[in-house]
C-alpha cells in the first residue's frame, strides 16, 4: 500500500510541476547551443491590452480580447537533439496527465504538430504547441484566461471571412 501512495505522490508531482513548465523550461533550455527562446510577460501583455481594437489582415476580425487575456508566451525553438529529445519527454507527460486535452494533432511525412488545452470551465487557462521536424522542435506555451467564448468567436470569424 505504501507504495501506491508514493507512486500517486510522485505523478501528482510531475503533473503540477508542468503548470509552472513554460517558464521552467524556457529557463532551462534558452540558453542552449542552437535554441533560440522568446519570452513575453504579463506587463507587455497589459501595456497591449491597452491598445485600440486590433485586427488581422484587414478583416473584421478583432484579437484584443485573446491578447489581453494573456499573462505569458514562452517559445523555445530548437535544432538541438538532446533538447529536442527533452521537450518530446515533456509532452509526453502532458498526454499521461489528466490537466492537458489533446485539441488537434497533424501528421505528415514525418513531421507533427499538437496542440493541447488546459480548461477551468469555460475558461482555457493554458495552451501548449509542440511542433516536431526532423531536426527541429518548437515548443509554445500560452497562459493566461481566455474566455471559450471569445476564441470560438475569432475562430468563426476567421473561417467564415
Amino acid at each position: 500500500m505504501k507504495k501506491y501512495i508514493i507512486a500517486a505522490v510522485m505523478l501528482l508531482i510531475s503533473i503540477t510541476s508542468f503548470a509552472q513548465s513554460g517558464e521552467a523550461l524556457y529557463r532551462k533550455y534558452s540558453d542552449e547551443p542552437g535554441v533560440s527562446g522568446v519570452y513575453i510577460s504579463p506587463a507587455m501583455f497589459r501595456m497591449i491590452g491597452r491598445l485600440p481594437a486590433m485586427s488581422i489582415n484587414d478583416d473584421d476580425v478583432d484579437i484584443t480580447p485573446i491578447i489581453r487575456s494573456l499573462s505569458g508566451f514562452y517559445l523555445i525553438n530548437s535544432e538541438n537533439p538532446e533538447v529536442n529529445e527533452a521537450l518530446r519527454a515533456e509532452m509526453r507527460k502532458v498526454r499521461g496527465s489528466n490537466k492537458y486535452e489533446l485539441l488537434m494533432e497533424a501528421k505528415d511525412d514525418g513531421d507533427k504538430m499538437s496542440i493541447y488545452t488546459a480548461n477551468k470551465g469555460d475558461l482555457i487557462t493554458s495552451l501548449l504547441f509542440l511542433a516536431e521536424e526532423m531536426r527541429e522542435c518548437t515548443f509554445i506555451m500560452l497562459d493566461g484566461s481566455i474566455y471559450q467564448d471569445d476564441l470560438d468567436r475569432l475562430l468563426s470569424k476567421a473561417l467564415n471571412d
